[in-house]
């Protein structure tokens, strides 16, 4: 069913308003969210005062910001017609996004695994949705390249995206397991030895991989491709003399990694496997005078096809809006 745009009533002809009218009242209701947070978390970014009467929404504010959150409007009522929810995070995506269903085009060989120009993941616990054109760009990506480069600071959904697809590829049975790597370097301070067996020392580590992981998988079914081996999560150093086939591998924080390590993990890639490397080229970590395995992949990998590389920057920071204020002050500094 349509969503119309009505003409003002001849009381407001005059005023700034656009007037729009939602067929279901039901999904009008999920549309405005409890005590109506929906409304003013689009009020709030867009700059406009939203007023339901009835089974129609009054847009004020400004034409530029009427039409704008009119089309987070329809897009978000476009959702619920689908059977999809709407939450804080999808009014933020289509505010990126501008309400836009048609992604990058994509290269004569390679396939569109959304046609529709709806980019979505599907795991067991969520659907995942892309909140940037940058971060659709990357799954559409991961999809399409055997071997793809996520890249730019820190909470721009890199790594997240990245496990997200591992999983759906892995319940779709393209791939058997999971891999999952991170250097084991620590954050500019000593921890000196850590208690406990090899696991237990490496784990502090790995713990953001676990994390992305139990976002998408049960805790019960995570441990089981655990104990199974379906699902690895070791240091980068615990690569070497693989040959890892039938996978979908992620190397995390790959800024950190030399470029003997680099070079020693991109050649575990074996038939029928994908592979995903990201990182922060801002957060290197290694002793002064080490050159990071990441800029050497750059450099060396950019004009190869079949690797994908994207960049993303702290406009597509998707953590607390702070976070993406915080990268810039430090960029402008440096």
């Amino acid at each position: 069913m349509s969503i119309d745009t009505l003409t003002p009533p001849p009381a407001t002809a005059e005023t700034k308003d656009t007037w729009l009218e939602f067929p279901d009242n039901r999904l009008l209701v999920e549309l405005c969210g409890e005590y109506d947070r929906n409304l003013a978390e689009i009020e709030r970014k867009t700059d406009v005062q939203l007023v339901r009467r009835g089974n129609q929404i009054d847009v004020m504010g400004t034409p530029e910001a009427r039409t704008e959150a009119a089309g987070i409007l329809r897009a978000l009522y476009s959702r619920l017609e689908a059977g999809k929810t709407v939450e804080l995070a999808d009014i933020d995506r289509e505010l990126r996004m501008g309400g836009e269903d048609s992604g990058p085009a994509l290269a004569g060989d390679q396939l569109d695994m959304f046609p529709g120009g709806q980019v979505e993941i599907k795991t067991r616990k969520k659907m995942v949705e892309p909140r940037t054109e940058a971060q659709k760009a990357y799954v559409r990506n991961l999809f399409n390249n055997e071997l793809g480069f996520g890249i730019g600071p820190a909470g721009t959904g890199k790594t997240y995206l990245a496990v997200a697809v591992g999983v759906s590829m892995f319940i779709e049975g393209h791939v058997d397991r999971i891999v999952l790597s991170r250097p084991a370097v620590e954050a500019g301070e000593k921890l000196g030895y850590l208690p406990g067996d090899m696991k237990d020392k490496v784990d502090p580590y790995m713990q953001p991989l676990y994390d992305a992981l139990n976002d998408f998988l049960p805790g019960k079914q995570v441990a089981k491709l655990i104990e199974e081996k379906r699902i690895e999560i070791a240091p980068l150093a615990f690569m070497r003399g693989r040959t890892l086939s039938n996978a979908y591998v992620v190397l995390d924080e790959a800024q950190n990694a030399t470029s003997m390590q680099m070079k020693m993990f991109l050649t575990r890639l074996g038939e029928g496997s994908r592979m995903v490397i990201t990182g922060d080229r801002s957060q290197v970590d290694l002793p002064r005078g080490v050159t990071s395995g990441l800029h050497d992949a750059e450099r060396l990998l950019g004009d190869i096809k079949g690797i994908s590389f994207n960049y993303f920057t702290a406009k597509d920071v998707v953590r607390h809006p702070l976070v993406a204020k915080i990268i810039e002050a430090y960029d402008k500094d440096s």
